[in-house]
């Protein structure tokens, strides 16, 4: 079985091909980062409107370098939400309009279902059952798995999600868009011995997080050390902050992953989400599951953000089991994962 997948869930726009016996065929990822960079950050329409400019163009083109054409493909796969509600409603009538006019299935997918499956797209994967942390920006989550559709969630944020929270801290301390990758970039020049920050919500029981307030800990010590003059703030400053902020970003992750692999007996964990790509992260993520006797997994950087990849595998899935969508179709701004069929 052949797939496409169709990924427009807020600002990039990926399509792939997924192909049950040779795995991955193709994908291709068109980023709108200098579309959104002058506003510092997504413009939900201009997001629409660049979804309907390239579309279309980056799926024919992938179908040509792939070398396989539109009746070769057995289905079609598309994000139906979470996100930015034009965005998806791009992607979802797109998706449904060539289902409908190669006479094939087509299928709605859930996008943190999508990036919880990333990891599967690679030669070492993953096995059912295992623990997932999913962060990005607009969702940190842990989320116990014992299959294709059957989760559990364990925790989420009760505020800012992790990469909301370096995106909006890069952002006050001057940083260009899109900030989490920047901050995280200049945190590897920083002194992690000049500030402390607080790991939030780990004195306490439970898997839930907050940033929120790791997010304003991190504006008062760029007042304090600027005496209110935050434009003024020096490099070497500036990366000790970023580097204090991601430690504790990280850490933070880091214990509330150990706490839920031991609530749920798991010897693996799934890192997924476009944060999952932080170097920091992977490395201690990496070393505290081994101490608890347990493996990590990821996906590679470019699965780890947004792409249309993911979303083929998933709506392979699905697909596979027999599950399609009706002529009508719509978008799921939100979309609990948890409200979703097993398989």
């Amino acid at each position: 079985m052949r797939v496409l997948g169709i990924e427009t869930s807020c600002d990039e726009t990926g399509v792939a091909v997924y192909d049950s016996d040779r795995g991955l065929l193709g994908h291709r990822l068109h980023s709108q980062i200098d579309l959104h960079a002058v506003y510092g950050g997504v413009v939900p329409e201009l997001a629409s409107r660049d979804h309907v400019r390239k579309t279309l163009p980056l799926v024919s083109s992938l179908l040509q370098d792939i070398g396989i054409s539109k009746r070769e493909l057995d289905g079609v796969a598309y994000t139906s939400g979470p996100g930015l509600v034009g965005a998806l409603l791009v992607g979802a009538a797109i998706g449904r309009t060539l289902a409908w006019a190669w006479g094939v299935p087509a299928v709605g997918v859930h996008h943190m279902e999508g990036h919880l499956l990333a990891p599967m797209l690679e030669a070492d994967r993953p096995s059912f059952p295992f623990v997932a942390l999913l962060v990005s920006g607009g969702h940190t989550q842990l989320v116990e798995v014992k299959g294709v559709g059957s989760y559990r969630m364990l925790g989420e944020s009760l505020d800012d999600a992790a990469g909301e929270a370096f995106d909006k801290t890069a952002k006050m301390m001057g940083l260009p868009y899109p900030g989490g990758p920047e901050l995280a970039r200049l945190a590897q020049d920083g002194d992690p011995a000049r500030f402390t920050f607080p790991r939030p919500m780990t004195d306490r029981p439970g898997l839930d997080f907050s940033f929120s307030g790791l997010k304003t800990f991190a504006l008062n010590t760029l007042q304090r050390e600027t005496n209110g003059e935050t434009e003024s703030v020096d490099d070497q400053t500036r990366a000790d902050i970023a580097r204090a902020f991601e430690e504790a970003v990280v850490d933070t992750l880091v214990i509330k992953c150990r706490r839920a692999v031991r609530e749920c007996g798991a010897d693996t964990l799934v890192l997924a989400g476009g944060v999952s790509a932080n170097r920091q992260l992977q490395q201690k993520m990496a070393a505290a599951m081994k101490r608890e006797g347990a493996r990590v997994f990821y996906p590679r950087n470019e699965f780890c953000t947004d792409n249309g990849a993911m979303i083929a595998y998933a709506g392979w899935q699905r697909l596979r089991a027999g599950q399609h969508e009706p002529l009508a179709f719509g978008a799921m701004p939100r979309w609990p994962m948890d409200s979703l069929a097993a398989l």
